[in-house]
């Protein structure tokens, strides 16, 4: 699952390229259904393999143009800050067989999960490299303190490569200092 944002920027194909295996659904994130028609998730032969999630924000036309191509348009409610609301759209993706959901990005996407308690678990790929500022991966979830901490429970690290993989049971704060699902 990627958002909008991701699909625009990077043009993504979200397939499995190298390794054996099947490519997975993918999944865009896109109220207002901006993803560009040409984009690589709905290219010949993938948009039969690809959910968009969208609300009331998209207009009819594109749903429908969308659909044409091959791709399943979920309809879901809106959150209160006008996206999807991203519990619904999980339970959309159970309804039509899917156990499992992995996030490829991006920040937005990953905090509004976060912010929603809507991870269990999370894989996050360490490079050796130092970028000053960065690129974010996590937005600002409202956190001021270590009491209100979103916790990484048994941790394991595996190399791959130059990388490092950390994967973590996710572990909410509880009480006055736990992250809001507002905001």
């Amino acid at each position: 699952m990627v958002g909008v944002g991701t699909v625009r920027r990077d043009d993504p194909r979200l397939t499995v390229r190298l390794a054996p295996g099947e490519s997975p659904l993918r999944v865009v994130v896109d109220s207002s259904l901006r993803t560009p028609m040409d984009a690589a998730v709905l290219a010949q032969g993938a948009a039969g393999g690809t959910v968009l999630a969208v609300n009331r924000r998209a207009s009819e036309d594109r749903c429908r143009e969308a659909e044409s191509l091959g791709a399943t348009v979920l309809r879901l409610p809106s959150e209160p800050g006008g996206g999807v609301d991203l519990g619904a759209l999980l339970l959309g993706l159970h309804g039509i067989g899917v156990g499992s959901v992995m996030v490829e990005g991006g920040a937005a996407l990953i905090t509004a999960l976060l912010r929603g308690r809507l991870v269990d678990r999370l894989a996050v790929c360490i490079a050796p490299k130092i970028l000053g500022a960065g690129i974010e991966a996590v937005g600002d979830l409202g956190i001021r303190d270590l009491a209100g901490a979103v916790g990484l429970v048994d941790p394991a690290f595996t190399p791959r490569g130059g990388d490092l993989l950390l994967t973590a049971r996710v572990e909410y704060p509880t009480g006055r200092d736990a992250v809001s699902r507002a905001g």
